[in-house]
């Protein structure tokens, strides 16, 4: 078997849905994406594999989103590892590839370089912004920073804003090919309950961490016991199962839920893409006065920034920025 054949399904969402359950899931397969979004920096372990746990929920959540242009995830906290923040661009076009993005913040000083990356978060927010138009105010929803993952949170999210009850099942890691080349592997299994109209809350606070929504909190004795039946289908799952790549998506579904008559739809490929250009630089420079850029040129004279995302750099003459700017940008030369 080729390499080619191998990774076929590489950079795809695969959505999928369990008739016998009334579930409703996605399988992603992510590599060559994360190798892109992780080579823009030199991040240690811990926080390597926090923005790859946070990149691949990225992914899944925004693929479910219909006819939104963009899905940001935020994961904020008090600890050492300050900042998790992801973007998902839906695709422009049907059948072109969704892009996802995502960058790390952390204090180099506090953090513990192997240790658990999660616990590193400390207390803070799950924070999850959707946006059906560029330029437009964004939805906001959040919960508390709850369980042992990002994952965790992202099922508590669930559960308190959209009393939906979600399970995500995700594993990740650097493999290497034969002939020493190495690069990232990961994939995943989300199960969602399909919506139901009436919830099934009791308004007396839930049974999770903190008084948090469960997902047993929102179920009926039937629907429990299908949610049930699709998790414990779940957790047998095997991680090389999960990243491939020897087993397709849809041969793992066959493999887990060949009961459940499960039901596939289009696949969704991944990019890596970032949004970030000279021109939305220019437009975040645009309402500080001369004397303000005054303080942002170094000392030899320009204005530089640096995209968190992608790593681009920006070298601007400060006669050409914000709301003072007295030289027409197209008019300069050797700015990058």
């Amino acid at each position: 078997m080729t390499i080619g054949n191998l990774i076929a399904w590489d950079d795809t969402i695969l959505p999928f849905q369990l008739d016998k359950s009334d579930v409703r899931g996605r399988v992603l397969r992510l590599d060559g994406v994360l190798d892109t979004i992780l080579s823009q920096h030199d991040y240690p372990p811990a926080i390597e594999a926090l923005v790859a746990e946070a990149a691949m929920l990225t992914a899944m959540i925004g693929q479910t989103i219909k006819q939104s242009w963009k899905l940001s995830l935020q994961i904020r906290g008090d600890g050492p590892a300050r900042l998790i923040a992801t973007d998902y661009y839906a695709p422009k076009v049907a059948g072109e590839p969704a892009e996802i993005r995502a960058y790390a913040s952390y204090d180099d000083e506090r953090l513990d370089p192997t240790g658990p990356g999660f616990s590193q978060i400390g207390k803070g927010i799950f924070a999850i912004l959707i946006q059906q138009k560029e330029g437009q105010q964004p939805y906001k929803g959040m919960t508390p920073l709850a369980g042992n993952s990002l994952s965790d949170c992202a099922q508590s999210y669930f559960a308190q804003s959209e009393q939906l009850p979600t399970r995500f099942h995700l594993t990740f890691g650097k493999s290497v090919w034969a002939g020493g080349q190495e690069g990232w592997r990961a994939g995943g299994v989300m199960l969602q309950h399909m919506p139901k109209s009436s919830p099934h809350v009791t308004g007396e606070g839930g049974s999770g961490e903190g008084g948090l929504l469960a997902p047993a909190d929102l179920l009926t004795d039937e629907d429990s016991e299908n949610w049930g039946r699709a998790n414990i289908l779940l957790d047998s799952v095997e991680e090389l199962e999960l990243v491939g790549p020897s087993v397709q998506p849809t041969e793992l579904l066959v493999r887990l839920f060949h009961e459940e008559a499960p039901r596939v739809f289009d696949p969704q490929a991944i990019g890596f893409g970032c949004t970030c250009s000279e021109d939305r630089v220019r437009e975040s420079l645009s309402i500080y006065s001369a004397r303000d850029i005054g303080h942002m040129t170094t000392d030899d004279g320009r204005v530089t920034a640096d995209c968190q995302f992608c790593g681009s750099h920006y070298d601007l003459d400060p006669a050409t920025v914000g709301k003072d700017a007295t030289v027409d940008p197209k008019a300069t030369d050797g700015e990058a």
